[in-house]
């Protein structure tokens, strides 16, 4: 396995795929260079896994404007109406909420109260967009992610950590061909 290696004064290992051929190999200054190759060989099967993911990515045609313009007026029906229906349950008001088409984010909530949320989300379960919906509203009572933030998310949707595990799992690839 070929891999670019990048030491520093950090204290553990760690690799990053950017893409289908680029691995990243960060290590601290006087690791051995066989307890990096070795750290490599024990989690190739991850390494594979994650260039399998961008190999499928890049099989996939980017989204066009066209199919993005559907699908930001699409959110911009159905997300407000999701915030209506779960800020009263999570306690909230929000302020402005617009919908815009990032790369990487699927939500976010400024200490003002606005909302921002990927158009991308109309392409998820609309648990999942459920989920994230929830996910920024309680960031009007917690601006962090502490236990008492996922605890407020839970109250409100309890089965949330199967939709989060969904949008990790399959979100990349949603986001990746946006």
């Amino acid at each position: 396995m070929r891999y670019t290696l990048i030491r520093s004064s950090r204290k553990t290992v760690a690799v990053q795929v950017r893409d289908a051929d680029a691995v990243i190999v960060r290590a601290p200054l006087r690791m051995p260079q066989y307890a990096i190759d070795s750290f490599v060989r024990e989690h190739m099967w991850w390494i594979e896994k994650q260039q399998a993911k961008h190999a499928a990515r890049a099989e996939q045609p980017p989204l066009t404007d066209e199919e993005i313009g559907h699908l930001t007026a699409e959110a911009q029906r159905v997300i407000p109406a999701r915030v209506a229906y779960f800020a009263p349950v999570v306690g909230v008001k929000c302020g402005h909420i617009t919908i815009r088409h990032q790369k990487t984010r699927w939500g976010s909530c400024s200490s003002k109260g606005n909302l921002n949320f990927n158009c991308l989300l109309m392409r998820c379960p609309p648990e999942v967009v459920d989920y994230v919906v929830v996910h920024e509203l309680c960031h009007r009572l917690e601006m962090n992610h502490s236990p008492r933030f996922w605890a407020q998310v839970a109250r409100v949707m309890p089965d949330y950590a199967r939709w989060r595990a969904w949008l990790r799992r399959e979100g990349q690839a949603l986001i990746g061909r946006g």
